[in-house]
């Protein structure tokens, strides 16, 4: 039944195929007289006893409810209390969608990171930060960018959760939803669905060579903060600029003044462990020598294993030198473990490391692999030295332990100067240099007072130093919208297993395996100590830093055990 509207001329007459299931047939009377009970009624009626409120713009001309009249309509027009501006979300998980607003209270890395561990459907539409010229943002551009940003950031040492957190942010602040990155060790790629009915855009870029520059690394860090900021206003055309800059720019230290500090950090060390300014002085020249040789196979072409052969070997010849000349005075095994402390790679193991406790197995694996690869390369060169000293008559002492307590001024000041050696192997910018020698000079003082006046385990006492410096790099990094990793890296240079690894090469030299692999071990486990210390450090800094805006706990979620399954 429909209600009357204008007059019953205003009807549209319906046709003979057009009647009701309830209509009887020709010849059937129909009853004049019946109770309310018996007359049919549509299952899809309003029942009599509940009142419905009128809704809608032509709710004032409908009838009055329980008079049996409805409202001629379409099924596919959209309901009255519908509004395009305001549409409800498609799809609502079980326990709610948490509020997230892309405030730019905290730094832009906090905020991604949040984005990239939400699921897909529960992340919040982006904020156009660039306002795109045109209809809409041109998406393989954007798409390119993104992964050049994303080739300098992984090129440079940066972990694969940060590279990942950069490329999405550039993608959102230039309007680009629904995008995934993906990094590996080699490899980056970026996938955008425009839409659930379109098909994906994919852009992959391999990563052909590693170089550590620092500087430049901050460089990358400043242009992606400066994109994900309102304030400042930068299109495709000055990002690529500035791209094109960052990469141009040469290296803020040259190739001798880079040899100068691998000397400066070799002789720095061999003075943390006990030696005198001739060890100083013999172990600089011997890390030189060893960083002109590694220099020389570079430029031959040779891979970066067979360079770390020929850089490992001068320190340990003049180290068998000085035996031979019967210097015992000037510690032949200072000036070789500060040969090795120059060599060993810190700064790819506390990234390979990092990788697997964020969650990136492949990546880890891979940048594991390659620490794995470097550091045989300095075992094969130190023992192929070892060997022959050995051979010629050399007297290595393995019982040769460095023990000095009564210099603690010495080995801070010996500490700060070997971080300040590493900022500039490093690449670093000049005005961070000073605070990475201060941080690396304050975990050596943890180390100590733990090690050394407690008592307390190397190993616990390594872990604890880099705690330190991960919390002190975390919370640098956050002060200055930058990486975090030229505040650790450098820093933890005094805390590298450099006289284990000594002594471990040298008992297997000697044939005493046995002795070589427990204090190999113990070379392995102390590294392991410094990278787990550096990431539980930084994930403290994070725990008590509150990402603004969001709401529900769902600052930063991470995944849930598996319980076994």
């Amino acid at each position: 039944m429909v209600a009357e509207q204008g007059g019953p001329e205003d009807q549209k007459p319906q046709s003979d195929e057009a009647r009701s299931a309830f209509v009887p047939p020709a010849g059937v009377g129909r009853r004049t007289s019946a109770s309310e009970d018996d007359r049919p009624t549509s299952e899809f009626a309003i029942p009599a006893s509940l009142a419905a409120e009128p809704q809608g713009p032509g709710a004032g001309s409908a009838s009055a409810p329980g008079t049996g009249s409805e409202t001629i309509g379409s099924a596919f027009a959209p309901p009255s209390t519908y509004s395009a501006q305001h549409s409800p979300p498609a799809f609502t998980p079980a326990h709610g969608s948490p509020m997230i607003r892309l405030t730019k209270e905290a730094p832009w890395q906090d905020r991604m990171r949040t984005m990239l561990r939400m699921p897909v459907a529960e992340r919040p539409a982006p904020e156009t930060v660039q306002k795109p010229d045109g209809t809409g943002p041109a998406v393989p551009r954007v798409l390119d960018l993104t992964l050049r940003i994303g080739e300098l950031l992984l090129a440079g040492g940066e972990g694969a959760e940060d590279v990942e957190a950069a490329m999405f942010a550039v993608t959102r602040s230039y309007g680009l939803d629904r995008c995934e990155p993906t990094v590996t060790f080699t490899l980056l790629s970026i996938s955008h669905q425009p839409s659930l009915v379109d098909d994906p855009v994919t852009a992959s870029r391999t990563v052909r060579r590693r170089a550590t520059d620092y500087t430049r690394l901050a460089a990358v860090f400043r242009l992606v903060d400066d994109i994900t900021t309102e304030d400042v206003e930068v299109s495709l055309e000055e990002a690529y600029r500035r791209l094109a800059e960052i990469r141009r720019n040469r290296h803020p230290y040259s190739g001798w003044v880079l040899t100068l500090a691998a000397g400066g950090l070799a002789g720095a060390a061999s003075v943390l462990l006990g030696g005198g300014p001739l060890v100083f002085l013999v172990a600089a020249i011997g890390a030189m020598l060893g960083d002109r040789l590694a220099w020389l196979c570079a430029g031959r072409g040779l891979p970066e294993f067979y360079q770390f052969v020929a850089a490992a070997m001068p320190p340990a010849a003049l180290g068998v030198a000085l035996t031979l000349t019967h210097w015992s005075d000037l510690q032949p095994s200072a000036v070789i473990t500060g040969g090795l402390f120059a060599l060993l790679p810190g700064r790819a193991l506390v990234a390979g490391v990092q990788d697997g406790l964020t969650g990136f197995y492949i990546t880890a694996a891979a940048r594991l692999l390659e620490v794995m690869y470097l550091f045989i390369g300095i075992v094969v060169g130190v023992l192929l030295v070892l060997y022959l000293g050995l051979q010629l008559g050399a007297q290595l002492n393995p019982e040769a332990r460095f023990i000095a307590h009564d210099r603690p001024v010495v080995q801070i000041l010996a500490s700060m100067a070997l971080c300040f050696a590493f900022a500039i192997l490093l690449q670093q910018d000049r005005s961070t240099v000073l605070v990475v020698a201060l941080n690396g000079g304050v975990a050596w003082v943890i180390y100590g007072a733990m090690a050394r006046t407690g008592h307390i385990s190397p190993v616990a006492a390594t872990a604890t130093a880099a705690g330190l410096v991960g919390l002190f790099g975390q919370l640098l990094s956050r002060y200055r919208y930058t990486s975090s990793l030229p505040f650790i890296t450098a820093a933890i240079g005094p805390l590298l297993p450099g006289s284990a690894t000594y002594f471990g090469l040298l008992a297997v030299a000697q044939g005493r395996v046995n002795a070589g692999l427990a204090s190999l071990s113990t070379a392995v486990a102390t590294a392991l100590a410094i990278a787990i210390g550096v990431n539980l450090g930084s994930e403290i800094s994070r725990l008590f830093m509150r990402v603004p805006g969001a709401v529900g706990g769902a600052g930063r979620r991470a995944a849930k055990r598996t319980r076994g399954f």
